[in-house]
């Protein structure tokens, strides 16, 4: 088990919230880690694989002309799919995966191309100004190897923002309710 899927069905239950899932690239890789996690239930809302780009638009309402201009390997892609996906599925997270695992390049992008998104609630301790944030990374190796790490870029990219959320007081207290450190 992905311990970092666990930590983020962990956080997530004691925020009381949920997440939704988008992906390309990964093909379902990122929802079969977070279902991987005892009691996933309670917090995933479930998820899209939107592998072809007209399924972007249709499923997830990324805008139809911005995949036109730029094909669906695009930071403002990936943050419309998380964004799409949270809104489909009525889930306060979103994330997203897409990218160019190879072997051949893709919209122009070389293999290895990837971007993942997460989009969440506006509060207090985001990290993001905005609700969402992109992170954009150029990953080696093989068709796999693309595909587990941007896995784990955005399981940890997610974790990063529902750590931010936890705080002061509720860091404590969480901390006492679990017995943690």
């Amino acid at each position: 088990m992905n311990p970092t899927a666990t930590e983020l069905v962990r956080l997530l239950g004691v925020n009381g919230e949920t997440l939704a899932v988008a992906e390309s690239l990964t093909g379902g890789l990122v929802a079969a880690e977070i279902t991987s996690v005892p009691g996933a239930s309670r917090v995933f809302r479930g998820s899209v694989t939107a592998y072809a780009t007209e399924l972007k638009h249709r499923l997830l309402g990324v805008d139809a002309a911005l995949l036109e201009r730029s094909g669906a390997v695009d930071p403002q892609v990936a943050a419309q799919m998380a964004a799409g996906v949270r809104e489909a599925l009525g889930a306060d997270w979103g994330i997203a995966t897409t990218g160019v695992a190879g072997p051949d390049p893709q919209d122009g992008q070389p293999v290895g191309t990837v971007f993942v998104a997460v989009d969440g609630p506006l509060g207090k301790g985001s990290t993001s100004a905005s609700g969402g944030k992109v992170e954009a990374l150029r990953l080696n190796g093989g068709r796999a190897e693309i595909r587990m790490e941007s896995v784990r870029s955005v399981l940890a990219l997610l974790l990063t923002e529902l750590a931010g959320e936890q705080t002061g007081n509720e860091r404590a207290q969480d901390t006492e309710r679990n017995g943690g450190f």
